[in-house]
């Protein structure tokens, strides 16, 4: 007897083929899904409700990716998107402009509920704080430069360079229309940065141009900051994480903090501030710039320790901490960091993360290591775009 078949196989779909749909919910990264004939896509350009035609970008075994091409029916929440290179085929650098702002932030809340319930498997409900204006906000910025010599910004998913005369989303201080108009060394990169103050570095290859380093101030605190150390883009972010992490910390007069994956200094700064002379801070970075910069930042500070390297490989030299203070980059810390953490049985461990995904699979390895996420706050520092920054506390009830 010849055997029943028990699954349907998938309707093959071609690059440029078009279909009507409806999205269904955001998805993390910027896309949103949406289902035809049984097959999974991840949809740019569409708003959850929306009936709309797509475009097949890209197909794969479990999904397939699409563009929406035209709305049919669209959202209340659809807006002109202010930056002519906003669209399908246009700069990649922002996701979001075709909705509106207070949307945005809905939909990143929304992002983040579901990134915990999948990975760290608990509910967890945060509202995205507005910070700012939407547009404006960027003090930092890498522009890609083509064969011909001209500057401009990847297209989404795409190594193409798509030329653009302005960005909505920069800073005036970086000029970025005095930048488009050059010629630069063909394949190569234009890093440009700038201060609140008038200064701006622009760096391509061996090329620098203006200050060797910035100078910013957050809080009564001036660092220095080189045109290769990590600094936050948002013109608002420094002052707004210092605010949180502190107020997390709950730092007192002579506690020891750690601050992991420290960069220039910036939640060291504000760290001694509180734990005054009597404290200490242990500041640890992987940048050789950044710690550069570190040092020349607190060169007059006797209770200040800096340690370049890979954080997990310092660690064992750390002896205690009352506040951990961490930063980590986009991927997250992870499950030997947190432990190495957890045995020094800090009060308080502080965790500042531009990605909901690392930090709910890293509130599952805190968790298993008896610390509870105990407060979270989410700021839209990266507003047009998917990105999200997060500060969240975790406590550990156990320790005396």
């Amino acid at each position: 007897m010849e055997t029943e078949r028990t699954s349907i196989e998938k309707r093959a779909f071609r690059v440029g083929e078009k279909f009507t749909t409806k999205i269904e919910k955001v998805a993390h990264g910027g896309h949103f899904i949406a289902r035809h004939e049984g097959a999974v896509f991840f949809i740019r350009h569409g708003i959850p409700g929306e009936e709309v035609v797509v475009e097949v970008t890209s197909t794969g075994k479990s999904f397939n990716r699409g563009d929406v091409v035209e709305v049919l029916q669209p959202s209340a929440d659809r807006v002109e998107a202010p930056c002519k290179y906003a669209h399908r085929l246009g700069c990649g650098g922002c996701d979001f402009q075709h909705i509106s702002a207070k949307r945005q932030r809905q939909l990143k809340s929304e992002v983040i509920a579901e990134q915990f319930a999948r990975i760290a498997k608990c509910e967890l409900k945060v509202e995205v704080e507005e910070v700012g204006e939407p547009l404006g906000w960027r003090t930092r910025a890498i522009l890609n430069v083509d064969s011909s010599g001209r500057a401009g910004f990847f297209g989404s998913r795409s190594h193409n360079s798509i030329q653009i005369d302005d960005c909505l989303t920069c800073v005036p201080e970086l000029q970025i229309s005095q930048v488009t108009s050059r010629t630069w060394q063909p394949n190569s990169k234009v890093e440009i940065s700038a201060n609140n103050i008038g200064d701006r570095i622009v760096a391509n290859l061996d090329l620098i141009e203006g200050p060797e380093s910035l100078s910013e101030k957050v809080g009564d605190s001036w660092l220095k900051v080189s045109h290769s150390s990590f600094w936050q883009s948002h013109k608002m972010a420094p002052t707004v994480l210092t605010d949180a992490v502190m107020e997390y910390a709950e730092l007192k007069i002579g506690d020891q903090v750690l601050d992991l994956y420290g960069g220039v200094g910036l939640f060291t700064a504000a760290a001694l501030t509180a734990v005054g002379s009597t404290g200490r801070v242990d500041l640890v970075e992987a940048s050789s710039s950044a710690i550069a910069d570190a040092k020349n930042n607190f060169s007059n500070k006797g209770n200040v320790n800096i340690y370049l390297g890979d954080v997990s490989k310092i660690m064992p030299r750390i002896r205690s901490a009352d506040v951990v203070i961490l930063d980590p980059p986009r991927d997250g810390a992870g499950q030997l960091v947190l432990r190495q953490i957890s045995e020094l049985k800090p009060k308080r461990i502080v965790y500042v993360a531009c990605d909901p995904a690392a930090l709910a699979r890293d509130s599952a390895f805190a968790k298993d290591l008896g610390w509870q996420l105990t407060s979270v706050r989410a700021f839209d520092l990266f507003p047009m775009t998917q990105h999200i920054e997060m500060v969240a506390l975790f406590t550990n009830f156990t320790i005396d």
